[in-house]
C-alpha cells in the first residue's frame, strides 16, 4: 500500500493526494505488481492505520468531500528521488535485477546507466542508522541477495520488512532491454486502466 501511494504521487500527482477507493484500485492493479493482490477497503485502512502513528501516512480531510490520503514515508526517512524510486518497484514488484530495477524506475527517475542504479544500490545497502535520531535513518533499506539456482545476476530486495533469507526468481533473467521494453508495457496498461477507472467515475 505505501509502494501504491510513492507510486501515484510520482506518475498521476493530479490524482494525489488518494482517495480510499483509488488506493485500494492502485494496490489491486494486475500490471505492474508482485504479489498481485486483492485487498479489501478494511484492508487498505488497517495498514494506513499502522502507518499513520509512525509518521509514514497521514488523512488529508480539507478541501475535498472525501478523505483522502498521502504518505510521508520518503520525507520521514530523507529520502531523495533515485532511493525513493528503487524502493518503490521494490515494494511493488519484489527482488530484482539491476537491469530490471533500472528499466522499471523510468517513470519515476531516469538513471543514466546501470552503474548509477548500482551505486545508488550500494549507499542504500550501506545506510547506517544514526544514534539518537532514529526516526531519521533506519539503517539499510536494501539487501543483495545470493545468486538463486539457475540466475546469472543477483538480485536486490528491501527491508522495510526485515531481511530476506532467500526469494526464489519472480521471474526470467532478460536482457536489459527486454526490462525496458516489459516497463514501456506496463505503463501503458496502467495507462489505459487509470483512463478506465476515470471513466466509470465520470458515468456513475
Amino acid at each position: 500500500m505505501l509502494g501504491a501511494l510513492i507510486e501515484k504521487e510520482s506518475t498521476t500527482p493530479e490524482y494525489y493526494p488518494m482517495s480510499l477507493n483509488a488506493l485500494v484500485a492502485a494496490c489491486n492493479q494486475k500490471t505492474n505488481r508482485w504479489p498481485v493482490t486483492e485487498y479489501a477497503d478494511d484492508d487498505v485502512l488497517a495498514a494506513l492505520d499502522d502507518l499513520k502513528p509512525r509518521g509514514y501516512a497521514a488523512a488529508i480531510t480539507g478541501g475535498s468531500r472525501v478523505t483522502k490520503f498521502a504518505q510521508r514515508f520518503t520525507e520521514k526517512l530523507n529520502l531523495g528521488r533515485r532511493e525513493t524510486a528503487i524502493l518503490c518497484v521494490l515494494m511493488l514488484r519484489g527482488p530484482q535485477t539491476v537491469g530490471e530495477i533500472k528499466g522499471r524506475t523510468e517513470r519515476m527517475y531516469g538513471f543514466a546507466d546501470l552503474d548509477e542504479t548500482e551505486t545508488v544500490l550500494q549507499k542504500m545497502i550501506d545506510r547506517s542508522e544514526v544514534a539518537g535520531d532514529p526516526s531519521r535513518h533506519h539503517g539499510a533499506l536494501v539487501q543483495k541477495l545470493p545468486h538463486a539456482p539457475g540466475t546469472k545476476e543477483p538480485r536486490f530486495a528491501q527491508t522495510l520488512t526485515g531481511a530476506v533469507e532467500f526469494a526464489a526468481p519472480v521471474h526470467s533473467p532478460a536482457p536489459d532491454r527486454l526490462a525496458s521494453l516489459e516497463a514501456e508495457v506496463a505503463r501503458l496498461r496502467d495507462e489505459v486502466t487509470e483512463l478506465r477507472r476515470r471513466l466509470d467515475e465520470v458515468l456513475s
